[in-house]
């Protein structure tokens, strides 16, 4: 059997990241990892209830953007008020996408990664 544990995403200012992720969707640091050369630094960012975990990765050398090609992959979250986390990305300015037929929206990193808003449903 394997379980989920991780997912990762590359950024280019680790500071910048952290400070959308907390800010936009409540994830703060559960771990963190550094390079004993300063080469690169992984932090890993938890929700607090589950135990699954956005890796952000920070390469120092990195200076120019990630090709996220076609942005045809996404992370998803789940959120238990949705009409308010969406009025809070409104606000934000970081929705990039809405399908209201659908009752979703996607936001968008500072990188360019897009991010899935459901509403919460039982199972």
């Amino acid at each position: 059997m394997v379980t989920f544990n991780h997912f990762n995403f590359n950024v280019l200012d680790m500071e910048r990241s952290l400070k959308f992720y907390a800010d936009a969707l409540d994830l703060h640091p559960v771990r963190e990892k550094n390079a004993s050369d300063g080469s690169f630094r992984l932090v890993y960012l938890g929700d607090g209830k589950t135990g699954f975990t956005l890796e952000l990765t920070c390469l120092r050398d990195r200076k120019e953007p990630y090709d996220l090609g076609e942005v045809e992959f996404h992370l998803a979250f789940m959120a238990e008020d949705y009409d308010a986390i969406h009025q809070k990305h409104k606000e934000m300015g970081i929705i990039c996408f809405e399908n209201e037929a659908m009752g979703i929206y996607f936001i968008e990193d500072p990188d360019g990664y897009w991010i899935e808003i459901i509403p919460y449903r039982e199972a």
